[in-house]
């Protein structure tokens, strides 16, 4: 897959007449329509997905996926929080984001 997009989903549903604060199930939800999303691989996080997608429209037809499973399992409001970083230099894996850091700490402990 070529990465283009990478971005970070976070979906609060508000579910009427609950007597818990347990987002799981809507939560489950949203990851699973996220992960069918077309060109799109997604990592589950504790506060939210993040994925890379070939496209700005894969990433947001994830997160209007992400919207409407959340819906379908009840929610009668969705507070979402979504951050895009679209990169056009250079493909880049987050798993390579995340090793560039983990170098220069590494570079820095040395010197």
């Amino acid at each position: 897959m070529v990465v283009a997009v990478h971005a970070e989903i976070s979906v609060v549903p508000i579910v009427a007449g609950r007597d818990d604060t347990s987002m799981s199930r809507e939560v489950s939800a949203a990851f699973d329509a996220i992960s069918r999303t077309a060109g799109v691989r997604a990592t589950l996080t504790a506060l939210g997905t993040q994925i890379e997608a070939e496209s700005l429209d894969a990433a947001l037809a994830a997160v209007r996926a992400a919207h409407d499973a959340v819906r379908a399992a009840g929610a009668a409001r969705i507070i979402s929080t979504v951050r895009i970083d679209q990169r056009f230099d250079k493909d880049q894996t987050l798993e390579d984001k995340v090793r560039s850091v983990v170098e220069r700490m590494g570079e820095k402990q040395e010197q």
